[in-house]
Order: C-alpha cells, then sequence, then structure tokens
C-alpha cells in the first residue's frame, strides 16, 4: 500500500511538472506572438519655399537620429523641398537609411498638384503614413516648415498658419498657399488621436492655436516666438521624439541645448486648455471693466514677432503674438492675475525662457525691446484686438478661431 501511495504522489508531482511546462511554453507562445510595443512620429516637411536649402542638412540629423530609436518604432518623413526634378516623396527612415519610400505620384496624387500646403495632401501623406505604420503606443507629427501663428489666409500676404508652399520650386519665395490652423484640425480629426505635436516653426506655441487643436493631440510642443531657420537639432531630438517617461522635458532639453538663452520654448497640455479659455473669459471681463478706452495698451508688454522693417523697436501693426501672461499681469489686479495664472500653468507643464530671440527680417538680429524675467515669462502668446492699419484684418480674422468665440 505504501509503496501504491509513493508511485501515485510521484505520477501526480511529473504531472503537476509537465503541466506547469506546458502552460509555460503557452504563456510564451502567446508572448512571441504580442505585437510589439510601437510608437509611429510623422515629420512633414513642407520646404518648397526659402527653407529648402535647410531641408537636406535637417534630413541628414535625422537619419543620425534614427540610429538611437528602437527598431520597432517608426520614424516616418515626408520630404518636399524646392528642386525641380525632384518629386516629393514620404519614406521611413531606419538605423540611418531610407526605407519604403514612395513619391507623391505612388501615393495617387498629380504631379501638377504636388504643393504641400494643399489639404487634400496634408491628409493623404499622413493617412498613409498612419495606415502603413500602426502604432501601439500612439502618433506623433513635426509640423516643419515657414508658420505665423493663427494668422490665417485673409490676413496678410506673407503670414498665414503653416507651410507655405510656392509650388514654383523656387527657393527663394514665400509666395504661395498656407495651410490655415482650423485647416489642419479638420484633417487631423480624421486620424488617430496624436500624443504631440512637434511644431518646428515660428509662432506657433499661440492660445488661439492651442484651442484649435485641443482635441486632436495630447500635447503641442514648440516657441511662441520666431525660431532660427536651422530648426531643432534632430540628431538629438528624433530620440527624445519617442522617449516613454518624460517626452515633453527631452524634446525642451535638446532644442534648446542648440540655442541657450535665444529661444522661448515651452510644452502645452492641451486637455486644460478649456479650463484655460474659462479662466481667460472671466479675468478679460474684469480687464474690459477697468480700461479707460475700448483697446488695451500694448506698449511695453513682451511680443513675440519683430516689426515690418527688421529696424525699428517697436510697431503694433506687427507684433501680434504678445505674451499672454505678461499681457494680463499687467492689465488685471494681481488677485485676478494669480487666479488665471494658476490655470495656465496646469496647461504650460514646461518651458524655457529666454532673454531675447531672433528675427526672421534680419537673421543674426536679436531683438529685446522689452525687459525678460521668470515672471513675466509665460511660454505661450495671444492676440489682443487693437485699433487701426492690419488690426483690421487680424480682428476680422480671428473670429474664425473658437478661442475667439468663448473669450471675446
Amino acid at each position: 500500500m505504501k509503496q501504491y501511495i509513493e508511485r501515485l504522489s510521484l505520477l501526480w508531482s511529473v504531472s503537476a511538472i509537465l503541466l506547469c511546462l506546458m502552460l509555460t511554453a503557452c504563456c510564451k507562445d502567446d508572448d512571441d506572438d504580442e505585437a510589439p510595443s510601437t510608437r509611429t512620429v510623422i515629420v512633414y516637411m513642407s520646404g518648397e519655399n526659402r527653407l529648402s536649402s535647410c531641408a537636406a542638412a535637417d534630413l541628414e540629423e535625422m537619419k543620425e537620429g534614427s540610429k538611437l530609436i528602437d527598431g520597432n518604432d517608426n520614424l516616418v518623413v515626408w520630404y518636399d523641398r524646392a528642386k525641380k526634378d525632384e518629386l516629393p516623396w514620404l519614406a521611413r527612415i531606419k538605423n540611418g537609411v531610407l526605407t519604403d519610400s514612395v513619391s507623391i505620384v505612388d501615393l495617387g496624387i498629380s504631379e501638377k498638384d504636388e504643393q504641400s500646403s494643399d489639404p487634400h495632401i496634408f491628409e493623404k501623406v499622413l493617412t498613409y503614413a498612419v495606415s502603413h505604420y500602426p502604432a501601439t503606443e500612439g502618433y506623433g507629427l513635426v509640423l516643419w516648415g515657414h508658420a505665423a501663428g493663427w494668422t490665417v489666409q485673409d490676413s496678410i500676404a506673407y503670414s498665414r498658419g503653416y507651410g507655405v508652399d510656392n509650388g514654383r520650386n523656387d527657393p527663394y519665395s514665400d509666395n504661395g498657399p498656407w495651410l490655415n490652423i482650423p485647416t489642419i484640425r479638420k484633417v487631423l480629426e480624421k486620424l488617430p488621436k496624436l500624443t504631440f505635436i512637434f511644431a518646428d516653426c515660428c509662432n506657433f506655441m499661440c492660445l488661439e492655436t492651442l484651442y484649435e487643436l485641443r482635441n486632436v493631440t495630447d500635447y503641442v510642443i514648440g516657441s511662441p516666438a520666431e525660431i532660427p531657420d536651422d530648426g531643432a537639432p534632430y540628431e538629438t531630438v528624433v530620440p527624445a521624439m519617442f522617449d516613454r517617461k518624460a517626452i515633453t522635458t527631452s524634446i525642451l532639453d535638446r532644442y534648446s541645448a542648440r540655442y541657450p538663452n535665444y529661444l522661448p520654448l515651452s510644452a502645452v497640455k492641451t486637455s486644460e486648455m478649456e479650463a484655460v479659455a474659462q479662466a481667460t473669459r472671466t479675468v478679460m471681463e474684469v480687464i474690459r471693466q477697468q480700461q479707460d478706452s475700448e483697446y488695451a495698451d500694448m506698449t511695453g508688454t513682451i511680443h513675440y514677432y519683430y516689426d515690418g522693417s527688421g529696424y525699428s523697436p517697436f510697431n503694433p501693426a506687427y507684433n501680434i503674438f504678445y505674451d499672454a501672461g505678461d499681457f494680463v499681469r499687467s492689465h488685471a489686479p494681481e488677485a485676478d492675475y494669480k487666479k488665471w495664472r494658476e490655470v495656465l500653468d496646469r496647461a504650460v507643464i514646461d518651458k524655457r525662457i529666454s532673454t531675447s530671440w531672433e528675427t526672421n527680417k534680419s537673421w543674426y538680429k536679436f531683438y529685446n525691446d522689452f525687459t525678460m524675467t521668470e515672471e513675466k515669462f509665460h511660454g505661450v502668446s495671444m492676440f489682443v484686438p487693437q485699433a487701426g492699419g492690419l488690426y483690421s484684418n487680424y480682428n476680422r480674422d480671428i473670429q474664425k478661431f473658437a478661442w475667439y468665440t468663448n473669450i471675446f
């Protein structure tokens, strides 16, 4: 009987071990079949304009940066520059090499319609990239090119939205159609919600744009001011865009390292923009009640755009991007400003201060006709209606934005 019990016990032990091994094998097979986590970042390079000469150098930087990202991740680039006999193309960059390249014709777009600022092309490129490089950990979008904040097609000839394309392969011209921010929003609404938009272009971090894009991306990263033509150092920024722990901080750190103390930068959490709009509406009511005239005096307010000539220190007809917080701090009672600032700080989750910045009217010319301090720097701009001059256009065009309907 004892022997029988010992054999039975041994049989149960062996069976248990075999069952464990089978379960382990099944688990391992399941893990092996599981798709690895991936992130897809799409760089949209709209360079058929005066930035064309910078495109090739930035592409090489992206190739270097791609060597430092995980093999499962996707860095996809749309490349359009002002070069005759060269069609725009889309490709993945993997380990420093262009792969899976397709031309604009392969995407089903006629050569005669090859302007990157065409909303149809913008949508076609992004849809192709998302469908061919699906991601389990979200998508990022880099907007590379010219930009002028929230301004739209009806404003002034050289400042309207993002991504001007002259359509003539002219490396010296910025005359052509642009993509307006509401148009970008409408295209992005058709795609999976983005993890981030990194705006490597001028004047993007304005409350009007951030509010317009609040439902299509979790974060927006960029500058409220003009940026140098060279843009981001992609050999270090590319790996930062695939950082799973602190993506906004990683991008800001690497970008600001190239331009220490003369490129203001910020990162905004878009889910907080509704609260910012409500707080701004409340504080604007207080400001309007205290004003002696219909329009606020903006003299001395921190601004992120230079005047038209490139030499005069201040021209309010061109300085339409004012630091939002410096305006509120200067015009609202201290208690109201502090309440508003608490709300804004929950949206602007990170920023890098600068005391001056360049103007694209005359590169290597810095302007600082104001005194910048930590208290005055809020990392985002805001349009404040003014009287006369070009403001008649701006005051009209701002009404195309959801921000205006909530604030004014």
